[in-house]
């Protein structure tokens, strides 16, 4: 090995390291009960930075992140691996549709059997609502079969719309939904799919069920309508991951300290990294923003998006009574970023050295 490539290894095991150690990314209202008094957060930050350790270690922290990033730009079309990486992810633009339909297919099947509005925070009786235990599991099943895929999406849409503005506006905790139906509105079912299935048959002559079925007629004029649209799923999956990475930093812990140091104590997380609770805490915060800052930036987009989804999976590890489902979506969002990389209006596309000469496809629906 090099010496230039075995520094590279060092500062990106350096940069994991520093990352890993930190909260991991979780909905602290999912695990956590009132927090009574709340805290001041420009002076709790303030307070936690004001002590010498604690602002070496996060300063140090930042460096080095800072210095892997910049060390991984500037040799990155030299080394092989991630060329070969994206040529094969490149080839999965198809599945695209299958992933997302099965991150919130899932979860809201399970919402309408256990009884919640997208996020398990906002629960309801499913015996005194039947009619939205309907909706969910429909709506669930309709997006996991891809049947009428774009409607389902639309009222899938519709609906969480209607819960922000009618019912309780924290259903944003589960804003991740909203990426995913734009997507999946634009690019339809894809392959595999009933609506795939249905569309073969349909398009078959002097098919039975072709003579009786118009819907899929206009699914194909919707196909070519939405073409245009279709590079810019990328860009609509990144920022709404993006979105929900900045929501849990800001808002869900350097904004409301209270209920994440809530977490810090019931977990025992300074037993794992023996450091101030309060640096937990703002460590975590500051590290979901940035994350969700290069995401909605489109900078080091799929290095964004593997971090991403390194953090959701150690906090099903660690947080065990964290509810899994309510995390499925962050999980095929951080999954389809990933393949498809940060599409157009993106700082990847300005001013990265890409390792492909041409531009890589976004998932067709067809």
């Amino acid at each position: 090995m090099s010496v230039r490539h075995r520094s590279v290894a060092v500062a990106a095991f350096a940069l994991l390291a520093t990352l890993a150690a930190r909260p991991v990314a979780a909905h602290v209202d999912y695990v956590t009960e009132d927090s009574g008094d709340p805290l001041d957060a420009v002076a709790f930050v303030a307070e936690v930075l004001s002590d010498p350790f604690n602002a070496a270690l996060f300063a140090g922290s930042g460096l080095v992140a800072v210095a892997g990033l910049a060390l991984y730009l500037w040799i990155r079309p030299t080394i092989v691996d991630i060329v070969v990486l994206r040529e094969t992810l490149a080839g999965y633009g198809d599945l695209v549709p299958w992933m997302l339909r099965l991150a919130v297919g899932l979860p809201l099947v399970g919402a309408g059997f256990q009884g919640y509005l997208f996020a398990p925070t906002l629960a309801f009786d499913p015996g005194a609502s039947p009619l939205l235990r309907v909706l969910f599991i429909g709506l669930g099943f309709a997006v996991l079969f891809g049947l009428a895929t774009r409607i389902a999406s639309v009222v899938g849409l519709l609906a969480y719309a209607w819960v922000f503005l009618a019912v309780d506006p924290l259903v944003v905790l589960a804003v991740e939904y909203v990426p995913v139906f734009i997507a999946l509105a634009i690019l339809g079912g894809g392959r595999p799919s009933a609506d795939d299935m249905l569309l073969a048959v349909a398009s078959t002559p002097d098919s039975y069920y072709g003579r009786i079925d118009p819907v899929h007629r206009l699914k194909s004029s919707l196909d070519e309508a939405s073409g245009s649209l279709r590079r810019y799923v990328p860009t609509v999956l990144r920022v709404g991951m993006g979105v929900s990475f900045v929501y849990l930093g800001l808002i869900q812990k350097l904004a409301d300290p209270a209920s994440a140091l809530q977490v810090v104590e019931k977990y025992d997380l300074t037993a794992v990294v023996p450091v101030d609770p309060g640096l937990w805490v703002v460590g975590a915060g500051v590290t979901e923003v940035a994350v969700g800052l290069a995401l909605i930036a489109g900078f080091f987009t799929r290095g964004a998006a593997a971090l991403s989804f390194v953090l959701f999976t150690t906090t099903l590890f660690g947080l065990p009574d964290d509810p899994v489902l309510a995390h499925v979506a962050l999980f095929g969002l951080a999954s389809a970023v990933f393949t498809l990389g940060s599409g157009p209006l993106a700082f990847d596309r300005w001013f990265g050295r890409p390792a492909l000469n041409d531009e890589e496809p976004v998932a067709a629906a067809d």
